[in-house]
């Protein structure tokens, strides 16, 4: 046989379908909300995936004020960052956060499960975060997904 009758075809920035998708996060759990999210945008529920081409969908999450997290997290768990000042550490909880800026509860938790390169940072660009139930995304007749885990 001189030739193979099948071939593996990778997607591309040309071939790949990139479809709108909304979520929405009332009462869901923060990680596993995060997770199936991340996968969507990755592009790894569809047949095509290719690991190295943003295949992956846009997502809109809405009611991000509304997450849940699991026990104490909300007053326990400790957002760090620095100041890149000497003694510049600074700390917040959830319940902090959530009352300055909701969205970047879940918008930290995504971004932590894409890759750190370059593919990731513009897959995160794919991700669209409102504290409410309106987005300003309705012209790209998003679908609504139910998550199942």
């Amino acid at each position: 046989m001189d030739t193979l009758s099948y071939k593996t075809i990778s997607a591309n920035k040309a071939t790949v379908q990139k479809d709108w998708v909304v979520i929405d996060a009332e009462n869901q759990v923060l990680g596993r909300l995060a997770s199936q999210a991340a996968k969507i945008i990755r592009g790894k529920n569809k047949a095509s995936f290719t690991p190295n081409v943003d295949c992956g969908d846009n997502v809109i999450i809405i009611n991000a004020e509304k997450i849940k997290l699991t026990g104490k997290k909300m007053t326990d768990k400790v957002y760090v960052r620095h100041t890149g000042y000497p003694g510049g550490q600074r700390f917040r909880t959830p319940r902090e956060m959530m009352s300055k800026n909701p969205a970047f509860i879940l918008e930290h938790a995504i971004k932590g499960m894409l890759p750190k390169n370059r593919l990731g940072s513009r897959l995160f660009t794919n991700l669209y975060v409102y504290a409410g139930d309106k987005h300003p995304h309705a012209s790209q007749q998003p679908k609504e997904v139910k998550l199942d885990y």
